[in-house]
């Protein structure tokens, strides 16, 4: 494949525009063989299937430069998929393109997802040049080493906090403007942060939370606050253990706008029935909102809270770019690259196992709740 790609840039760069073009109509070709192609009965379409089963395998590990037993392993995986798509309940055809479908997807998956998970489990045993088992000794010295129970108790946090204060805040703003006058440019005044990058969002957190010595000029906004108000300037990002809390703002200013704009739309899909029947049952506004609006929205806050639960467990640029973990202030995925950084490849994967148990609950109750809404549908 290198060679392909060395060879492709010695082409004139028309040419090689014809011969991208050529694999992608190539490409288009065979999406278009595994929707008409493939299903069809005779003999002619069955020997098509052989040649693809037992073929095609071969040729991408030929390309992909593989050993020959690789290939001849792929030959013959092939020819018994060929058997079971010839014996399939649909009839034949129909499993070679249910699979021509999903290969891309599981390919990408495999590569990017699956794989690296693999290593970074076997890494998370291995020593820090990963040429030696060591069991769990990784974990044990982020377990028994204070400043690292700290670094998990700053991302639970974060975890719990966040996303709650965010979804309230979300929650609350979508409610009240709802159906106001200029609805649509309160929610832009609060969407605006979305369109912020992390790290664009935590340099201007810097500046607002800049601190100068005491008789200086303040450039940073909150402490100017605070000298007009005759106080001391604050060092927010050094003020142990609030500097964590000072972090979180900046996810829940950026995070509240996406909260906001989901509810919303929630909001607007509660059946006008339910909203007049509780009314003419006399409840007030709270009892309308906790007894009719939240149950109706409650899938759309599973969504919301889950969402933002992940983005806070893997949070980086925050910590990263204001603080870079100084002052009791990182997290596991900081502490992952700064691990990285200094040579300690197993305790950087220790680190990322540790981020991927603790992502997986919420992940794994996310798709339960979505099971049930497509039941219930």
């Amino acid at each position: 494949m290198s060679d392909f790609f060395r060879w492709l840039s010695t082409l004139n760069p028309w040419l090689e525009i014809i011969v991208i073009v050529g694999i992608f109509l190539a490409v288009v070709g065979l999406i278009l063989f595994f929707i008409e192609i493939a299903p069809r009965p005779g003999r002619m379409y069955t020997i098509i299937r052989l040649i693809a089963c037992v073929v095609g395998p071969v040729l991408v590990l030929f390309l992909l430069q593989s050993w020959i037993e690789a290939m001849i392993a792929a030959a013959v995986l092939g020819l018994l998929f060929f058997f079971l798509d010839k014996r399939a309940r649909d009839g034949a055809g129909s499993l070679f393109q249910l699979v021509g479908f999903l290969t891309p997807a599981i390919a990408l998956l495999a590569v990017g997802l699956i794989v690296p998970t693999i290593q970074t489990t076997v890494q998370a045993f291995m020593n820090s040049r990963g040429t030696e088992f060591i069991g769990f000794e990784n974990f044990a010295w982020i377990f028994t080493q204070p400043a690292n129970v700290r670094i998990i108790i700053n991302t639970i946090v974060w975890v719990l906090v966040a996303p709650v204060v965010s979804t309230i805040a979300g929650l609350a703003y979508a409610y009240f403007i709802d159906k106001s006058r200029g609805e649509r440019y309160y929610k832009i005044l609060v969407f605006m942060p979305m369109a912020i990058s992390f790290v664009g969002a935590s340099i201007i957190w810097r500046f607002m939370y800049a601190v100068r010595p005491a008789g200086s000029n303040q450039i940073g906004f909150l402490n100017q606050i605070i000298v007009w108000f005759g106080g001391q300037p604050l060092n927010f990002l050094a003020a142990e253990p609030w500097n964590t809390l000072f972090l979180i703002v900046v996810l829940i200013w950026i995070q509240t706008g996406f909260a906001m704009v989901i509810l919303s739309a929630a909001i607007k899909g509660v059946p006008t029935e339910q909203l007049e029947a509780a009314e003419l049952d006399g409840t007030n506004a709270w009892q309308k909102f906790i007894n009719v609006v939240v149950p109706g929205i409650r899938p759309a806050l599973i969504v919301v809270l889950t969402t933002i639960s992940i983005a806070s467990l893997k949070v980086f640029d925050i910590v990263r770019t204001m603080t870079a973990g100084a002052n009791n202030t990182s997290v596991l995925a900081n502490e992952m690259y700064t691990q990285f950084r200094s040579f300690e490849a197993g305790r950087s994967a220790a680190f990322a196992v540790i981020l991927f148990i603790l992502v997986l609950p919420i992940v794994i109750y996310n798709a339960v709740q979505l099971k049930k809404q497509r039941e219930v549908r």
